[in-house]
């Protein structure tokens, strides 16, 4: 759809490490999986799927009518952000999955037909926002994004591992934001909050799916490989969070947040459901692991900084350097924290 002539196409922000990704997978590896050994948990998925409770769920209302030019130059873009940045993560997961739907569809029926009602969520999701970015009087030009986006390879085990958490992580962030907008409505400045609460249920059954797929290959959950790539899924996805949202410290003050707790609270109870599917869990709870985040993000800042300042002098390179230098080793440092052992229940998976 061609958006409206006073509509400004908004260019994608640059990659970087911390920005929403797209993927590719070995689809043949896809398709030949064997999931029998979790059938009836994939067919109760799929009626579940078939259901669609959000179909009527993502209609606009008279509130979005309001002019929202009276949101000051900083909040403004803020929000502008916000959705843009959600709105390439769920485009993200409605390209990989319908093309893992066509991919697949002639050897893994099931499979193909979970992904297809997935990508329909998640364009439902993408679409969604970028209608909300033209109330900011911008649209995000979706098949440019397309073209231009760098795919990064995972092989489909990554996949798993990755898009699960994804998920789950996505479903803390909506329904905590949502909580929060419930008890205290004078920060819900934005009425596109109201729908969250049904929303990240979309969210959770994704997970729930992925959870099931992980299920039927335990050979990606019950040996010593499997425990470190899990570690490193962990702490890369809820270090990606927590340096991004550092960053963003003015957005979650301007819907009445405190960004640190609020990523704190996400980390915790994604860490918790992951340790119902995962041989480990990240110990959250020990002394120096939010500690060590927090650094980790100062550099994080600074770099980001420097580099926006496009000083090129031989003290800025080797600020840059060190800070890089230490960024990576406390990461190293997080993930050397003992883990915690959560692979009783799959000793018996075969």
């Amino acid at each position: 759809m061609i958006p409206p002539p006073e509509l400004q196409n908004k260019q994608p922000t640059k990659e970087t490490i911390l920005t929403p990704r797209f993927y590719t997978t070995n689809f043949e590896e896809m398709a030949e999986m064997d999931i029998s050994i979790n059938k009836k948990e994939f067919e109760a998925i799929l009626e579940e799927f078939r259901v669609d409770y959000n179909k009527d769920h993502f209609i606009r209302d008279e509130e979005f009518n309001t002019s929202w030019d009276n949101l000051d130059d900083r909040t403004r873009n803020l929000f502008i952000e916000f959705l843009e940045r959600s709105c390439t993560a769920e485009f993200s997961g409605f390209l990989l999955y319908k093309e893992l739907s066509r991919r697949i569809k002639k050897k893994n029926p099931i499979l193909a037909e979970c992904f297809a009602l997935m990508s329909r969520d998640e364009a439902r999701h993408a679409g969604f926002l970028n209608k909300a970015m033209s109330d900011f009087n911008l649209s995000l030009d979706l098949g440019f994004l397309t073209k231009s986006r760098q795919y990064t390879f995972f092989s489909p085990k990554f996949i798993f591992y990755a898009t699960y958490l994804s998920e789950k992580i996505g479903y803390w962030r909506y329904i905590t934001i949502y909580r929060h907008l419930e008890k205290h409505k004078e920060h819900r400045v934005y009425p596109i909050f109201k729908f969250f609460e049904n929303w990240c249920q979309d969210e959770n059954r994704h997970g729930d799916f992925f959870a099931a797929l992980l299920r039927s290959q335990p050979q990606f959950l019950n040996n010593w490989q499997s425990r470190l790539w899990c570690r490193f899924f962990l702490l890369s996805v809820f270090a990606t969070m927590y340096l991004n949202d550092f960053q963003r410290l003015d957005f979650y003050a301007a819907i009445g947040l405190d960004a640190r707790q609020f990523d704190i609270q996400v980390i915790r109870k994604t860490n918790e459901s992951a340790g119902r599917v995962f041989p480990v869990a990240l110990n959250t709870d020990h002394p120096e692991f939010f500690k060590l985040l927090d650094i980790c993000s100062c550099k994080n800042r600074r770099l980001i900084e420097l580099n926006d300042s496009e000083n090129n002098s031989l003290d800025s390179f080797f600020e840059k350097s060190m800070l890089s230098t230490g960024l990576f080793w406390n990461l190293g440092k997080l993930f050397w924290i003992k883990p915690i052992n959560t692979s009783s229940t799959w000793n018996t998976v075969r």
